[in-house]
């Protein structure tokens, strides 16, 4: 295997991209373990940093990998160890538009992405990779533990939310595992977690038109009832026809009853 080119790397960590890079060697093994890459496998780190979880991708030669840096710097710093790799290619890019589906098509299969995700983008880089679920097998990320704990949400529970609701028709979650602070440089303020996110081979249900629309207003006054929190879009009447408590709040309903609303909505022509 490979290891990281000599020299340190430019300049400090910067604040606007969120960098916090991973160091920790048991870490990043247990990441890739986690991923468990298989021959032929298409691999996508988003966010390589300074290389620790990218050494080992680049020392599975069954596999073709590729990495998305922001950071020109960055991405400078690791274009040499990059070069000696013929299946390897590194992006200069920005994860949040890049397209994953023209990747897939040139790589000739579904992209298995990994990564160390910056706090400062992971829920709408979730949301774009939502976009483009058909070029994913799978996804195995690295989230602050909050995001994590939204992801993986129950109804009823603190942490449940819009994210839970919008990745619920398209994919399953599993919480992996904890990572410390001290695994980072610099070490952020709170804890970290990995998740496997998985697309459904068939999705929990199709949603309605207007289902993401309907999301976001109910999640974005969570603390009131529906009936309050949905004014001007949907009545009392509508939430009893879904089969919902119009006094029942955002966060106690599941992600079915959402849509079942949805669907009320559409039929009614609102």
């Amino acid at each position: 295997m490979r290891r990281t080119p000599a020299g340190a790397p430019p300049g400090p960590p910067r604040k606007r991209f969120g960098q916090h890079f991973l160091h920790d060697p048991q870490v990043c093994a247990r990441i890739v373990a986690a991923l468990a890459p298989q021959p032929g496998d298409h691999l996508v780190e988003i966010g390589p940093g300074r290389g620790a979880l990218t050494h080992l991708l680049l020392g599975r030669p069954d596999c073709t990998v590729d990495a998305i840096e922001i950071d020109r710097d960055l991405a400078a710093h690791l274009r040499a160890a990059f070069a000696a790799y013929p299946a390897a290619h590194l992006h200069g890019a920005d994860a949040l538009r890049f397209d994953f589906a023209a990747l897939a098509r040139e790589r000739g299969g579904p992209l298995r992405l990994i990564g160390n995700l910056p706090y400062n983008i992971s829920t709408p880089l979730l949301f774009h990779l939502l976009s483009q679920r058909g070029a994913l097998t799978d996804l195995h990320v690295m989230l602050q533990r909050e995001v994590v704990d939204r992801l993986a949400a129950a109804p009823g529970s603190a942490d449940y939310g819009r994210l839970t609701v919008m990745l619920a028709p398209w994919f399953t979650v599993e919480r992996l595992f904890d990572v410390g602070p001290g695994a980072f440089q610099p070490p952020p303020k709170v804890w970290s977690a990995v998740a496997r996110l998985a697309p459904r081979r068939q999705p929990l249900f199709t949603p309605a038109p207007r289902f993401a629309e309907l999301v976001a207003r109910a999640f974005s006054q969570r603390r009131k009832t529906l009936r309050r929190a949905l004014a001007g879009l949907a009545d009392a009447t509508a939430l009893h026809d879904s089969g919902i408590d119009p006094t029942a709040r955002p966060g106690t309903v599941s992600p079915q009853q959402y849509n079942t609303l949805a669907q009320t909505l559409d039929r009614a022509g609102r």
